[in-house]
């Protein structure tokens, strides 16, 4: 009811990916004055970025056919901001391997792109929502109550979040030391699973009220938000509790982390180019995800395939390409009343 429809799925995705946020900047937090913990960070990210594309987006197609019986969810033209937007990132993301690190160098074009991203969503078109249960109650406040109440709300969740990273984080490496499980496992996949959960909610609500398309839209939001804030922002938490300006190193096997993070992403956005994502195309995102999951140590081998298969794909949609661009990235030529 006060912005437009493409900038209140970026804060909501915001606000939905913070557990992830505060978990993994606390790592970066820490990491600076102890570097075991330096692993942790990309685990953190790479998981959560893999999860949201391989199982995210596959979960809500399927549920989608069963609910509805439509074998593709068909994306909205206005989506292309955000599919252009997750293309610079992720274009980007491929220098950071080849560099074996991460700075604020990093971070200037990272949370750049986001900014360019945010900026561009609020210039779209307000248009009227449907609101439904809590919502409309306090759709239905007076103007500024209603900003108070939703400020508040944000505030609440952010306090509550930014509570419990700390002791989850820890929790979380006891639990592996304690039960004898793989700490960087844990932190790459179970912390994933349980920051994801609330967007993976209120995607699945979306959905089963047939709005698939709005549920689409909120996960390539988050992954625009992870991809481009989220990582650009690690590095500047890392010099900051450093007390000066120095790059968090990566080792060989986080610099394919992100390697394999880039391609899925790479093969992801080609997929959504044509604005449609059919149980198919949602079936081999989710079987390559599981496959370099069982298998992790091929992540090189399957960065390969999803880079092969994104540049097969392409070449067939050559054509969308350029609305993609002209679409998604340039400025209307009106703004909005």
């Amino acid at each position: 009811m006060d912005m437009s429809r493409g900038l209140a799925l970026a804060i909501l995705a915001l606000i939905a990916v913070l557990p992830e946020y505060a978990v993994d900047l606390y790592f970066a937090w820490v990491a600076a004055h102890d570097p075991q913990y330096i692993p942790y960070v990309t685990a953190n990210m790479t998981g959560a970025n893999r999860l949201l594309v391989g199982g995210g987006w596959p979960f809500i197609v399927l549920l989608f056919y069963l609910k509805f019986r439509t074998k593709a969810v068909q994306l909205d033209r206005k989506n292309r901001v955000e599919i252009a937007y997750l293309t610079l990132a992720t274009l980007y993301a491929f220098t950071i391997p080849l560099r074996h690190q991460l700075t604020l160098i990093d971070c200037v074009f990272l949370v750049g792109i986001f900014g360019a991203y945010a900026w561009r969503t609020a210039v779209m078109e307000v248009e009227e929502p449907k609101l439904v249960g809590p919502a409309r109650l306090i759709g239905q406040l007076p103007k500024g109550r209603r900003r108070l109440v939703t400020v508040a709300l944000f505030g609440f969740a952010g306090v509550a979040i930014f509570a419990c990273a700390e002791p989850f984080a820890e929790a979380l490496l006891s639990s592996g030391t304690l039960l004898g499980i793989d700490e960087y496992f844990l932190v790459q996949w179970l912390a994933p699973i349980a920051s994801e959960a609330p967007e993976f909610i209120i995607a699945t609500l979306w959905t089963l009220r047939g709005q698939a398309q709005a549920a689409i839209g909120a996960l390539i939001s988050s992954k625009v938000n992870q991809w481009t804030l989220l990582v650009g922002t690690i590095p500047l938490v890392y010099s900051i509790s450093s007390g000066r300006i120095v790059p968090m190193p990566l080792d060989a096997r986080q610099d394919q982390e992100i390697l394999l993070t880039a391609a899925q992403s790479i093969f992801a956005v080609v997929v959504l180019m044509n604005l449609n994502l059919s149980l198919w195309e949602a079936g081999g995102l989710f079987t390559l995800f599981m496959t370099q999951l069982v298998y992790p140590e091929i992540r090189v081998e399957v960065s390969i395939l999803y880079i092969v298969l994104a540049v097969v794909l392409l070449f067939r949609r050559t054509h969308d390409l350029l609305p993609l661009l002209r679409e998604g990235l340039l400025f209307p030529s009106k703004s909005r009343r």
